[in-house]
């Protein structure tokens, strides 16, 4: 090996960008299970684009910009944020921490806008409507009714495993934003159809690995750890992008909006502040108050008392 070729090798100029992947997601930075599971999907996808054996000190910026727009230019504002986010967090780190020659994000492939959508809390009707439609498959109304009932995180809900379900008390532990380990409980809407959902053609039933499945076993380019994979089925864990496009597709709503209804109908029902964010589990009840405003048919509803009084005879 030449002097300089053993300059570049010291200075990270012949780390792989799947090696750069790898030794990213192995660090401290991605050390929650939900936030490993997030970013890596979004790096995996972006280097298998890129050329997962390519030098990461040959790749110039203008291609990451060009990788994020191919894989998520045409997505919601939210998604392209949190990918972008993802794919810049990996790169700085190469830079900062491991002091690689690294591309950055360009400056032109910017953070979008996030409109704040003032009619997010979806009616209680319409999620009843919704849960009960004859054309949703099982899995995502397994999902969809887990995540109101729970009133918990997409992210949190889809990292869980069978084996740490409570079926008996009806509730689970999941590993919430900070790290910590909460409790999440469901009604008897989840607890009727988690039975089926486990249930394997044989007439047995799932006992371990991912509770929410994808539809097919996954891709080798796609690399998803042992923990992500059913033992019974070889099937891969739902991805977050997968299931928002799926409840999109069926009901036009974001998997966020179900969360933030059911503690929206909590206020209406005029539940404690201090038991919704105990539902909720926010820490802060300044943003405990930002979900639990009054919905719609809230507001509607008492409309009415400024009606004029009925005369009676």
């Amino acid at each position: 090996m030449s002097t300089a070729s053993k300059i570049a090798a010291l200075r990270g100029g012949d780390v792989t960008l799947a090696a750069a992947a790898d030794a990213f997601l192995a660090s401290t930075r991605t050390a929650n299970p939900n936030t490993h599971r997030a970013y890596a999907s979004a790096i995996d996808r972006a280097i298998a684009l890129l050329g997962p054996e390519r030098s990461l000190a040959e790749v110039a910026d203008v291609e990451i910009g060009a990788a994020l727009t191919e894989l998520w230019g045409a997505s919601a504002p939210a998604t392209w944020n949190r990918n972008r986010a993802a794919i810049t967090s990996w790169l700085l780190w190469c830079q900062t921490k491991k002091h690689w020659p690294a591309p950055s994000v360009p400056a032109e492939a910017e953070r979008r806008k996030e409109h704040t959508d003032e009619t997010r809390a979806v009616a209680k009707s319409t999620i009843h409507r919704l849960l009960s439609r004859r054309d949703i498959p099982l899995r995502e109304k397994t999902l969809w009714r887990m995540l109101y009932e729970t009133a918990a995180r997409a992210a949190e809900i889809l990292a869980l495993n069978v084996e740490a379900l409570d079926l008996e008390h009806r509730r689970a532990p999941v590993t919430s934003k900070g790290g910590a380990t909460e409790w999440v409980y469901w009604d008897t809407g989840t607890a009727h159809l988690l039975p089926r959902l486990l249930r394997l053609p044989d007439g047995n039933s799932r006992t371990h690995g991912p509770l929410f499945l994808a539809e097919r076993r996954p891709v080798p380019a796609r690399r998803p750890p042992a923990a992500d994979i059913c033992p019974h089925t070889g099937h891969a864990r739902l991805g977050y992008d997968r299931a928002r496009v799926l409840l999109n597709q069926h009901a036009g709503l974001d998997l966020h909006q179900l969360r933030h209804s059911a503690a929206t109908h909590l206020g209406e029902a005029e539940v404690p502040l201090q038991l919704i964010m105990g539902k909720t589990r926010h820490k802060n009840p300044r943003t405990a108050m930002r979900y639990v405003k009054p919905g719609a048919e809230a507001i509607a509803k008492v409309t009415q008392h400024l009606a004029p009084r009925r005369r009676t005879h």
